[in-house]
């Protein structure tokens, strides 16, 4: 079978390599479509937390159901992957939370992921399809990030939503908090993605080129601030400076991934009795969700994904001068 690894940072490399043979508890899935992320991208850069190389990158998977003895699936069935892998016995584990488990693998991660025609993956990570495309199961996983971050939030219908960052996962975000009768805020800095944001339900966009953040939001909120935030940038700036837009009782959600510290002002904090929280991958319910949405039609992969690629091609993306993996909302890699 072919594969593609990132070798190095800035080297991608096409390879070949025998076709996986599951063992107990494993099934072997033939790979359709994968979504590139911005993990993959960064780790192709050189600055992904918790990387090392060379690795097959790929965690966003629609595929077919090849062999294994996963319950309820049969051979030619449409699936997906819950790529966050754990033997399930530490302590976040036994608190129901094993997406944040000490022993955590991620697939294109810590292991090998799915850019290659063929994975093997525990039995018990493969999802049925419930009757998606092949281009709805490849967005669930990016998407069951936001609806864990929602879950995590406890949002309350009707509040003011401020989502910073329009990329796949907040747009994810966007349209889960919209679904959840959320009154959502958008801010990013390329107009596009807030064109997106529109039509997935944010009732205002913030373009922080172009007006100043606070002074609009609090317009927008009558004064109040929004009392829920999300972090979807993974960058240090926008979350610092995050802080200064809660409103008093609110929480504030990171969602991105970045490697410095953060900082922000005790006593502001403390005034308003924040609540900060991180929020990590997803669980098996948060995957049911968004599928749910998706077989009610309430989520459009249409929406999200803005590009196609062949696998034979997939490599020049990554090495492109011109970066186009930065542009649009999502990549899929196709394999025929």
């Amino acid at each position: 079978m072919k594969t593609l690894r990132c070798e190095n940072p800035g080297e991608m490399v096409y390879g070949e390599a025998e076709i996986p043979k599951p063992g107990k508890g494993e099934s072997l899935l033939k790979i359709r479509k994968v979504g590139i992320c911005g993990t993959d991208i960064h780790a192709f850069s050189g600055n992904q937390p918790f990387f090392a190389y060379p690795r097959i990158l790929g965690h966003e998977i629609a595929a077919d159901y090849i062999a294994g003895d996963a319950e309820g699936i049969q051979v030619g069935d449409k699936v997906t992957v819950i790529p966050y892998l754990t033997k399930g016995l530490d302590i976040a584990s036994r608190l129901g939370r094993p997406n944040c488990a000490t022993d955590m693998q991620v697939l294109g991660v810590h292991i090998d992921g799915a850019m290659a025609e063929y994975i093997v993956v525990p039995s018990h990570a493969v999802c049925t399809s419930k009757g998606l495309s092949y281009d709805e199961l490849v967005l669930v996983e990016p998407i069951a990030i936001g609806a864990h971050a929602i879950q995590r939030a406890g949002l309350i219908p009707s509040e003011y939503t401020l989502v910073i960052g329009a990329g796949p996962i907040g747009l994810g975000i966007i349209s889960l908090a919209h679904i959840a009768g959320a009154k959502v805020i958008a801010m990013d800095m390329d107009d596009s993605r807030l064109a997106q944001a529109r039509k997935l339900g944010a009732s205002h966009t913030i373009n922080p080129k172009e007006k100043d953040v606070t002074t609009t939001l609090s317009e927008i909120t009558n004064g109040d601030m929004p009392t829920l935030l999300f972090d979807a940038t993974g960058n240090t700036t926008a979350i610092n400076s995050a802080f200064q837009y809660m409103a008093h009782g609110a929480r504030y959600i990171l969602v991105g991934l970045q490697k410095d510290e953060i900082h922000f002002s005790h006593p502001e904090f403390h005034k308003r009795e924040g609540t900060l929280m991180s929020s990590r991958n997803a669980l098996a319910k948060d995957f049911e969700y968004v599928m749910d949405r998706f077989e009610e039609k309430s989520l459009q992969s249409g929406y999200f994904i803005t590009r196609r690629v062949n696998f034979a091609d997939a490599a020049s993306l990554f090495t492109d001068p011109d970066r186009p993996l930065l542009k649009g909302i999502k990549t899929i890699i196709e394999f025929n």
